[in-house]
């Protein structure tokens, strides 16, 4: 085969280049410490590369919605536990009020300080994040949600909607509480049904028969008898009423049906449901009536001995505010007593009843505290989790992309030696020629 001039230096030319270029492109290699410089190096790995990389900055972004939800429910966390110390601090103070030592401006100075409490309380519902939106609003983030003062009714403005943050690509997390589950939906009483001294007519109770919050044993019996066949226009109307009687000296009671109905007009007298029955003070009262046969699986206690006359209701549970009970509890403190073992009564028992209603907010507010607990210890198994991805999607881009220096090192020393061998080589041929012999 006969190489010309111009191939020898073409061939040598183009080999002394492509060394070159390997030796820049080794180069380019460990300046940037990448292995692969365009997808072209290697397609399959570059397209692996695009795939875990969308899959790193979508977890990275899940991990910031997860940052975002943990501040905001730990905001959330603590003006609950704020929330939890003001009730508490309430609650003894309600205690301190059924005193019987008490006089009139002890009770009054007692709702002064309720009302400092009142106002502390409504400033937390009224609490903002960082962000500057009510966490208690709902969705109604730039509305204010409660307005009102210790002597008018407070309103809420808000809804009963969860702001939600995608944490995971399935899972969603709230990150605010309504208002209106924490502060104005709470049940009454027990949280089944409340219980009343309700007086005859006008007057209150005359004895001395302060009635407990009763309780109930079987709530499939409860939900049974209220919807049973029993003459009652609706629950929100149904009430039961114990009516005292007294025969020679011996204190009795009857079970009575006090409902109303749902159309105005005059309330329909009580009708009994129940035998006469003696009582005895602290025994528990079975609500079970014999006209028709029901059982309410349910039971109250009466302490005290009730005068001839005395009623006591119980009926449903009722939602009520916190800052309604609040109101009741200040309104009923600055109300002067009269020096009558009755009034005291009525006042004893009336005191008991928001107490009981100040128990279920406690129980409210402790519910939606372990709740948004909860939440956070959720979120927290999920940083670290976003944490272990990030880890692996960071490693499996490294085995895709980085450069192995060792072998890079290696190769680019080689290729040195490659590209001074081409260089001397070329040099040594294109020396050669005839006329050197001639």
């Amino acid at each position: 085969m006969r190489i010309s001039t111009s191939q020898a230096y073409g061939s040598g030319l183009r080999g002394i280049e492509r060394s070159q270029n390997q030796l820049l492109r080794l180069q380019n290699q460990m300046s940037s410490g990448r292995r692969m410089l365009t997808s072209a190096d290697d397609p399959v790995a570059a397209a692996r590369v695009l795939t875990v990389s969308q899959s790193k900055d979508i977890d990275v972004q899940y991990a910031k919605n997860q940052g975002d939800a943990t501040a905001r429910l730990g905001l959330v966390d603590s003006q609950l536990a704020a929330l939890t110390n003001l009730l508490q601090s309430v609650r003894e103070r309600v205690i301190q009020a059924g005193n019987t030592v008490l006089s009139d401006s002890d009770r009054q100075a007692i709702a002064i300080d309720l009302e400092a409490s009142f106002d502390g309380m409504l400033g937390l519902a009224n609490s903002r994040s960082a962000d500057g939106d009510y966490l208690f609003s709902g969705y109604q983030g730039a509305t204010i949600p409660f307005a009102g003062s210790a002597t008018s009714s407070v309103t809420y403005a808000g809804d009963d909607g969860q702001r939600l943050l995608q944490v995971t690509s399935t899972q969603q997390m709230p990150s605010n509480v309504a208002g209106s589950d924490l502060f104005m939906n709470i049940r009454e009483g027990n949280g089944t049904f409340s219980t009343a001294a309700t007086g005859n007519g006008a007057f209150p109770n005359q004895g001395s028969g302060i009635i407990e919050p009763g309780s109930v044993l079987d709530l499939q019996k409860w939900q049974s008898a209220l919807n049973s066949g029993f003459p009652w226009q609706g629950t929100e109307n149904f009430s039961l009423q114990l009516q005292f009687s007294s025969v020679a000296g011996v204190s009795s009671y009857q079970l009575f049906d006090a409902s109303t109905p749902d159309t105005s007009g005059t309330p329909l007298p009580a009708k009994a449901v129940g035998p006469v029955l003696p009582f005895v003070s602290g025994q528990a009262i079975p609500l079970v009536t014999t006209i028709p046969d029901v059982d309410f699986g349910a039971q109250v206690v009466i302490n005290g001995l009730p005068a001839a006359g005395d009623t006591f209701t119980i009926k449903p549970s009722a939602n009520k505010s916190v800052f309604q009970t609040m109101q009741e509890m200040i309104d009923l403190l600055r109300s002067p007593l009269l020096a009558s073992a009755t009034t005291r009564t009525d006042f004893s028992g009336q005191l008991q009843g928001h107490l009981t209603n100040l128990d279920q907010v406690l129980v409210n507010v402790s519910r939606v505290h372990t709740t948004v607990g909860g939440y956070l210890q959720e979120l927290d198994g999920l940083s670290s989790n976003s944490e272990a991805l990030d880890i692996q999607y960071a490693q499996t881009l490294s085995d895709l992309q980085d450069l192995d220096y060792a072998k890079a090192i290696t190769d680019f020393t080689m290729q040195q030696v490659n590209l001074e061998a081409a260089q001397k080589s070329f040099v040594q041929i294109s020396g050669l020629n005839l006329f050197k012999y001639l």
